[in-house]
C-alpha cells in the first residue's frame, strides 16, 4: 500500500443529529472540525426538489442510512450544496470541497459553470465536482427538463464547461444549448476548471467515456468488480491515460443492528485495507451513521483518523 488513506466527511443526510431540522450552521461547524481533525475533504449532495417518487420503494428503515433512489421521505431537507460549500470555504483553508451529485441537466451550463468557477476561485482550487443525471422523474418534471434527455444534456454540460475554461469568446450550437461569442470571465482556479469526479452505479459505457474524457477522480456507487475496473483501465490506456492518475474514492458501509441504533464504526472501517490494495485512496464516512450527538463530530473525526491510520 503506497498511498495513505484520505477521509471525506459526508455532510448531507445527517438530520438525525439535529432533530430532523436543516441546521446549516452546524454543517459549516462540522466541516471546520473535520479539517482540524485531519480529514481531507467534506462532501455535500443535492436535490432541488423531491416528489412522490422519492419514497416509491419504501422509506429506509433506519433514518441514519444513505438516501438512495426511491427510499427517502420527500420531506428530507436538501439545501443548496454550492452555497453551503461557499460558506465552508470561508471558514476553512485546507479541506477540499466535494460537490457531489450536482444534477447538471437541471441548469443551463453557462449558469452552472459560473457558479462552479466562482466557488473554485473562492476556495483557491479546493472544489471537486461530481456532475450526474440523478434518478427522480418527478424532479425533472417539476423543472420542465425532459428526463429521457438527461444523459445527452450532461455530456453537453461537460463539453461546454471545457470550452469555457479556455479562451474567450466561446460559441456552442446544438439542439439543446446555443450561444455565440460569449465572454466567460473570470475562469476557474485551475486552467482546466474544477476537479471533476465521475461516478454512479455500474460501469456503463457513458460513464467510462466521461471518466476518460473529463475525470480527475472516480467515485462508484458500491464496489466495482475486477472486470469493471479492467474495462475502465483499458479505456483509459486506449486514450493515453493511466488509471493510476485517477483519484479513486471508496467508502464505508454501516451495518445497523436495528432501525433505531447507530452502526459500529470499527466494523464499517474494516474494508479500508482491502480497498487500499485495490487502488482506492479516499474514503467517505457519514457521522450520523455512528453517532447521534451533533456536538461530538470533532471527536468522531479524530477517532476515525486514529482508527484509519492504525488500519493502514
Amino acid at each position: 500500500m503506497t498511498n495513505a488513506p484520505r477521509m471525506q466527511l459526508v455532510l448531507s443526510e445527517n438530520w438525525t443529529m439535529t432533530g430532523g431540522r436543516a441546521d446549516l450552521p452546524a454543517l459549516v461547524r462540522w466541516a471546520r472540525e473535520a479539517e482540524d481533525a485531519g480529514f481531507d475533504s467534506v462532501m455535500i449532495s443535492e436535490h432541488i426538489v423531491l416528489g412522490p417518487d422519492a419514497g416509491a420503494n419504501g422509506v429506509m428503515g433506519n433514518p441514519r442510512d444513505y438516501a438512495l433512489p426511491g427510499n427517502q421521505d420527500p420531506y428530507t431537507p436538501w439545501p443548496n450544496s454550492l452555497l453551503l460549500l461557499a460558506s465552508i470555504a470561508a471558514v476553512t483553508s485546507r479541506v477540499r470541497l466535494a460537490a457531489s451529485a450536482v444534477i447538471a441537466p437541471l441548469r443551463h451550463p453557462l449558469l452552472l459553470a459560473r457558479e462552479l468557477g466562482t466557488l473554485d476561485l473562492l476556495s483557491e482550487g479546493r472544489l471537486m465536482v461530481l456532475p450526474n443525471v440523478s434518478w427522480s422523474r418527478d424532479e425533472y418534471a417539476a423543472l420542465g427538463v425532459p428526463f429521457a434527455k438527461r444523459g445527452k444534456l450532461l455530456d453537453e454540460h461537460l463539453e461546454i464547461w471545457a470550452k469555457l475554461w479556455g479562451p474567450s469568446p466561446v460559441s456552442h450550437k446544438s439542439e439543446n444549448y446555443a450561444f455565440e461569442d460569449v465572454y466567460f470571465e473570470p475562469k476557474a482556479y485551475h486552467p482546466d476548471g474544477p476537479r471533476l469526479c465521475i461516478g454512479g452505479a455500474g460501469m456503463h459505457d457513458a460513464m467510462v467515456r466521461r471518466i476518460v474524457r473529463h475525470g480527475h477522480a472516480f467515485n462508484p456507487l458500491g464496489r466495482p468488480t475486477p472486470d469493471e475496473m479492467r474495462k475502465l483501465a483499458d479505456a483509459m490506456a486506449a486514450a493515453g491515460r493511466d488509471i493510476a492518475d485517477l483519484e479513486m474514492i471508496g467508502g464505508t458501509r454501516a451495518v445497523f443492528p436495528d432501525d433505531t441504533s447507530c452502526a459500529d464504526l470499527a466494523q464499517a472501517l474494516e474494508s479500508i485495507p482491502e480497498q487500499l490494495a485495490e487502488g482506492f485512496t479516499t474514503f467517505c464516512v457519514k457521522p450520523s451513521q455512528f453517532i447521534d450527538d451533533q456536538h461530538g463530530v470533532g471527536a468522531f473525526c479524530r477517532e476515525v483518523v486514529r482508527r484509519v491510520e492504525a488500519l493502514a
